[in-house]
């Protein structure tokens, strides 16, 4: 994890050093080529550091949860929202329209069953791609901030021991500490025009949003997923874990590689199951998870291939925007 959490920094800020030292000012080509390069590093450490840290998985020491948990905040988002939107609603709403926000993309997309569809959803399947790359952009300039208004009003602010002024003060001064050193610094000293500092800057959130995206969201809007309504009792007819197999789904399983990257995030069902574990052990768990399924008659849904879970992804999306068909009842 340390040869891995070290790397994962450098995919970030050597390229970060370059631009703001000028040294990439010799050709746009390369000066361009090292956003792409940070947008990449965003989704390494995203995925293999700072994911595993704020669940508490990355190290047996608190405080280093806590310290790598928080680089999320040098990278533009704000740690507190994430774990209220990830660790508190993700993993435990699975997939539950209203409740989990990894689901929710406003009007533009439909990404469960439940949800209002519209005619120009029949086309999302090709331009979700797009909404995924400037996901990043809208999460870093606009999110943060009605999440911790929305955070507050649901209550779940008290969850992360703040009040509601504190965070605005504190995520206030993380936004300022990011634009000065990602942009500001840059337009100072990069020796490049302003305008290209700034498109270099959107080119590595295009880079991270679509990368993150395609982590992520074929896990879970994908065809094998069951995406059931909360009852008005509040309690779900299948238990958490069964709710979890039902609608998570893993990937590129024999890919070390892979896994090595997005910190074993292509074994989705291991880490819904156990999130407090780290993930490099996902591997050994997985085959006896997928043997409790079997015992049990459960689902353990796994696409070969990355390139097979993007496609079913997109399959999902393509499901979703079809006409609805009238009932015969």
């Amino acid at each position: 994890m340390k040869v891995k959490t070290i790397a994962m920094l450098c995919f970030y800020f050597i390229p970060y050093v370059l631009i703001v030292t000028g040294v990439a000012s010799m050709s746009l080509w390369i000066f361009y080529g090292l956003w792409l390069v940070m947008g990449i590093g965003i989704v390494g450490i995203g995925t293999s550091v700072m994911h595993d840290s704020n669940h508490g998985a990355y190290s047996q020491n608190a405080y280093v949860n806590s310290f790598l948990g928080n680089l999320l905040n040098i990278l533009g988002g704000y740690s507190r929202n994430w774990r209220i939107q990830h660790n508190i609603l993700h993993h435990t709403y699975t997939n539950l329209d209203g409740l989990d926000e990894d689901i929710e993309a406003g009007f533009l997309l439909r990404m469960s069953p439940n949800r209002k569809q519209y005619r120009f959803h029949r086309y999302q399947h090709i331009y979700a791609w797009f909404l995924y790359m400037i996901m990043n952009l809208f999460w870093v300039t606009v999110k943060d901030y009605r999440q911790i208004f929305k955070y507050e009003k649901e209550g779940l602010l008290r969850k992360e021991k703040i009040s509601l002024k504190k965070a605005i003060w504190e995520l206030s001064g993380i936004k300022l500490f990011y634009i000065t050193y990602i942009i500001v610094l840059p337009i100072l000293f990069s020796q490049v025009a302003w305008y290209q500092v700034v498109l270099g800057f959107t080119f590595m959130h295009l880079t991270a949003g679509l990368g993150l995206a395609c982590v992520f969201q074929p896990a879970h809007v994908v065809e094998s997923s069951t995406f059931p309504e909360m009852p008005a009792t509040q309690k779900m007819e299948d238990s958490w874990a069964v709710h979890q197999i039902l609608n998570t789904a893993n990937f590129s399983p024999g890919s070390h590689i892979t896994a090595w990257f997005i910190g074993g995030l292509n074994y989705q069902i291991e880490h819904h199951l156990f999130p407090q574990i780290c993930h490099i052990h996902y591997p050994k768990i997985a085959p006896i998870i997928a043997q409790t399924a079997r015992e049990y008659n459960l689902p353990y849904h796994v696409q070969k291939t990355f390139v097979q879970a993007i496609w079913e992804h997109g399959r999902m999306l393509y499901l979703l925007g079809r006409p609805i068909k009238p009932s015969n009842a």
